[in-house]
């Protein structure tokens, strides 16, 4: 019992480095050959946690193997565009100037139900808002409503907009980030003056805080139990 323990931790650990080092990818943004590749490595990291009598090493191997095999493809497929179109496939315009392409559509074994599901999934109800979707590689359906059809931003309304960018976290389940107070150019000190505004006098007590870039701070108090 204890030797399939240490077994699978061992090629839980394996597993998990090697889908690390292929990157961070979902699963519905996987590439053709990268969802091959991802299969294999569970079936391959099954086999020999279940059957003691397998040597651990010839898991392992393949598994590397198959890393090797998919770092390599991925660097062929990033330097031809030749090789990408092989190994990929090329992107699919089903809907082009708001006119469904049958050929396309037929090509791609894709439904128009699928289509319209995928439409009403990007919020878009009416086929007919629609100028250009587009299958991409990885299945997924991209979706570029008509120009009057889009939603209106402050550009079109000639609106000037200040710069938004990424709050900062700083307290995290009464955890303080020091690195994101020192990225703002504040102290503990700050915060606590801070919190104390709203009679927070411990940071164990605040379940979420962030600082946005227009230096308003946001927070969230634990629920008091009991």
């Amino acid at each position: 019992m204890l030797v399939v323990f240490a077994r699978t931790l061992i090629l839980y650990a394996v597993v998990v480095i090697v889908m690390r080092i292929m990157g961070k990818r979902q699963i519905g943004q996987l590439q053709p050959f990268e969802l091959v590749v991802a299969i294999l490595i569970s079936e391959l990291a099954a086999v020999p946690m279940q059957n003691t009598g397998i040597p651990l090493v010839n898991g392992i191997i393949p598994i590397l193997t198959l890393l090797m095999a998919q770092i390599a493809i991925s660097v062929i497929s990033l330097k031809s565009t030749k090789a990408r179109a092989i190994i990929c496939g090329k992107p699919a315009i089903l809907i082009e100037n708001g006119k469904i392409r049958e050929d396309e559509i037929r090509r791609e074994m894709y439904t128009l139900t699928d289509l319209l599901e995928q439409l009403r999934i990007k919020n878009i109800p009416n086929i007919a808002d629609v100028e250009f979707a587009i299958l991409e590689t990885n299945g997924q359906l991209s979706v570029i409503p008509k120009s009057q059809k889009r939603p209106v931003t402050p550009e079109d309304m000639k609106i000037p907009t200040k710069y938004e960018g990424l709050p900062l976290t700083l307290i995290v389940d009464g955890e303080v980030s020091d690195v994101n107070l020192g990225k703002a150019g504040l102290d503990r000190n700050w915060l606590k003056t801070e919190l104390s505004k709203f009679e927070i006098n411990n940071f164990e007590d605040v379940l979420f805080a962030s600082l946005d870039t227009s230096g308003n701070l946001y927070y969230q108090q634990k629920c008091r139990k009991g």
